[in-house]
């Protein structure tokens, strides 16, 4: 195997030259695990730290490698353990805001070509969320496919009804599949291409270990027997990128109960393409697209060319993601005001021992 195999293209290669350095060598992080490592290169996948130095100079959370990263690293104790030195660059990513009350970011995963957004048509079927995920995939540039689970638990024409809605929501691909009765699984096992890494994203129990188990071809991983209501139960509980037998990389994330995004306003634009359009022939060019007198977007509305529940959760999402990446600009510059303020504590005191002695 080479790191090529690995998903290690042209566009890291260039990077190479500014991160090498003597007895390091570079690896891939297949898995994250409340702050425990592995990383996997040409030979062999083993545990990994973080170097001191590089847990000092963190700045926060977003510095710290997350799976799919490339970083380089020193191998010790005869090469069955590594301590990571650098990440490199990241070239698509996933990420949300973190749980809870903190604004900040939280990595889901790095150097994605493409995320499989996973609802099911059951219970979990929820259009709404399912332009969160949207979002966060435009946000980090990273290719979008949707695919639909448990077709078997409706009926075919209830199967049509939600395809279209999926289809006025995005023009990403489409897929419907269930792991039952194996139909779409063979449409969706095409998509997979040796050398690229592929996520699923989805919510708990909406059968996305029961896919990679089927993808692997045997029960790999833990699942769990499905509820009264059909669905599954949430089993997955650490980030970890699987290599399957046909060269492609599949990365399997915990299902997310929380779903902010933080700073994706381009996501959001993207995301939203038609309404963004629109908003070219508004009167303002700052349009906020709620109050405003000639605005496009809200004409539209009422005219009937742009669904409401569209429109609500574009500006939800709009807002959400404005408001937050206030606060957070807002929390980094108290850090660092807090940074400063210890550094120069620090200094004066080690002038005010200098004196002493």
């Amino acid at each position: 195997m080479k790191l090529s195999d690995l998903g290690f293209d042209p566009w890291f290669e260039e990077y190479i030259t500014a991160f090498r350095e003597e007895d390091r060598r570079i690896a891939r992080v297949s898995a994250v695990d409340r702050g425990s490592y592995l990383i996997r290169d040409e030979q062999k996948e083993v545990p990994a730290k973080l170097s001191g130095k590089f847990s000092y100079q963190a700045g926060n959370a977003v510095d710290l490698p997350c799976v799919g990263d490339w970083v380089t690293v020193q191998y010790y104790n005869h090469e069955t353990e590594a301590i990571i030195h650098r990440v490199f660059p990241r070239r698509t990513f996933l990420r949300r805001k973190t749980a809870g009350d903190d604004v900040d970011f939280q990595m889901i995963a790095a150097n994605i070509d493409t995320a499989f957004i996973v609802q099911s048509c059951h219970v979990d079927f929820n259009p709404r969320r399912l332009d969160r995920y949207l979002v966060m995939a435009a946000d980090g540039h990273v290719e979008p496919i949707v695919i639909l689970t448990k077709t078997d638990l409706i009926g075919r024409d209830e199967l049509e009804q939600k395809l279209a809605i999926v289809s006025s929501v995005t023009r990403a691909k489409v897929l419907a599949l269930s792991n039952v009765t194996g139909i779409g699984f063979d449409a969706f096992q095409q998509t997979l291409r040796p050398g690229r890494t592929y996520c699923l994203l989805g919510s708990s129990g909406v059968g996305k270990t029961t896919l990679i188990n089927r993808l692997i071809g045997r029960e790999a991983f833990d699942t769990k027997d499905v509820s009264g209501t059909g669905e599954g139960t949430h089993t997955t509980s650490r980030r970890q990128l699987i290599l399957l037998a046909e060269g492609a990389m599949l990365i399997d994330t915990p299902g997310m109960r929380e779903l902010g995004l933080v700073g994706a306003g381009d996501g959001v634009n993207v995301d939203f393409e038609d309404i963004f359009a629109l908003s070219v022939d508004c009167r303002y060019a700052n349009c906020s697209h709620i109050h405003e007198p000639g605005c496009a977007v809200r004409t539209a509305v009422e005219n009937g060319e742009l669904t409401e529940d569209r429109y609500s959760s574009f500006i939800k999402l709009k807002k959400e993601s404005e408001y937050y990446e206030m606060s957070y600009l807002d929390k980094r510059k108290k850090d660092k005001a807090f940074g400063r303020f210890i550094k120069a504590e620090k200094k004066r005191i080690k002038n005010r021992k200098r004196r002493m002695d």
